[in-house]
C-alpha cells in the first residue's frame, strides 16, 4: 500500500485527487494540507510514502517548505504537481529534492505512474523534464553558464544584474511584468543561482558588467 499525503491551497484539487487516487487498491491517502507549513505538520503526524505537493500556496510555498521536508523525511518520494510548466522550475526542484515533476495540465495516469514510481524510490521524470536534463549534460564542462541563455534571458539578465526591478525591466524592454518575471525564473534556473545579488556577483565576476 502506497501511503499518499496532498498538499495544495484548492480544496477542489485535493478532493479531486483524493477521490481519483482512492479508485486504485495499492493507493491510500493518508491526509491533506493546503500550504507548506500544514504539510511539515502532516508528515511529522503521518507516515507518507509520497507527497503530492502544490508549488504556489499562500503563506509558505512548496519551494520554501522543500528544504524543511527534505529534513524532516529524507526517505519520503516529493512530487511537485505545479501549474507551472517544467521548463520554468522543474530541475531547480529536483537538484533541491523533488522526486519528480508534473505539470496539472498532465495525463492523470502519468500521476499514478509518477507516484508508483516514485514510491520505489527512484525519480520521475517525463521526457521533456529527461530531455532538459540531458542539454544540460551535453554542455560543454567548461563552457560559462551565461552561454545558455536565451538574447532575451540574457538582457533580462544583464539588466537585473544592474540593479535594475522587474518593473523597469519590463518598460524598457516593453514586456509585462509576468513575462520578465518568467524569463527571471528561467535564467535563474540556467544559472543554478538564488537571488538578485547572486546574478550581480556572477555578473561581475565573468566580467559581463562593469
Amino acid at each position: 500500500m502506497i501511503r499518499v499525503g496532498i498538499v495544495d491551497d484548492h480544496q477542489i484539487v485535493r478532493s479531486g485527487l483524493r477521490q481519483f487516487l482512492s479508485d486504485h487498491v495499492d493507493i491510500r491517502v493518508e491526509g491533506e494540507a493546503s500550504n507548506g507549513r500544514e504539510a511539515i505538520d502532516l508528515i511529522r503526524t503521518h507516515d507518507i510514502d509520497v507527497l503530492v505537493m502544490d508549488l504556489s500556496m499562500p503563506g509558505q510555498s512548496g519551494l520554501d517548505a522543500m528544504g524543511m521536508l527534505r529534513a524532516k523525511a529524507p526517505d519520503m518520494g516529493i512530487l511537485i504537481l505545479s501549474g507551472y510548466p517544467e521548463e520554468q522550475y522543474a530541475l531547480n526542484l529536483i537538484r533541491q529534492g523533488a522526486s519528480g515533476y508534473l505539470n496539472k495540465d498532465c495525463d492523470p495516469k502519468q500521476i499514478l505512474e509518477a507516484i508508483r514510481v516514485i514510491a520505489l524510490g527512484k525519480r520521475f521524470l517525463t521526457p521533456a523534464v529527461a530531455d532538459l536534463l540531458a542539454q544540460q549534460l551535453h554542455r560543454p564542462s567548461d563552457a560559462p553558464l551565461h552561454e545558455q541563455l536565451s538574447d532575451r534571458e540574457m538582457q533580462v539578465f544583464l539588466k537585473l544584474a544592474r540593479g535594475a526591478t522587474v518593473s523597469d525591466i519590463g518598460q524598457a524592454l516593453s514586456l509585462s511584468v509576468k513575462t520578465v518575471s518568467t524569463y527571471r525564473t528561467r535564467l535563474m534556473e540556467k544559472l543554478n543561482l538564488a537571488s538578485n545579488s547572486d546574478l550581480t556577483y556572477y555578473a561581475l565576476k565573468q566580467n559581463l558588467i562593469d
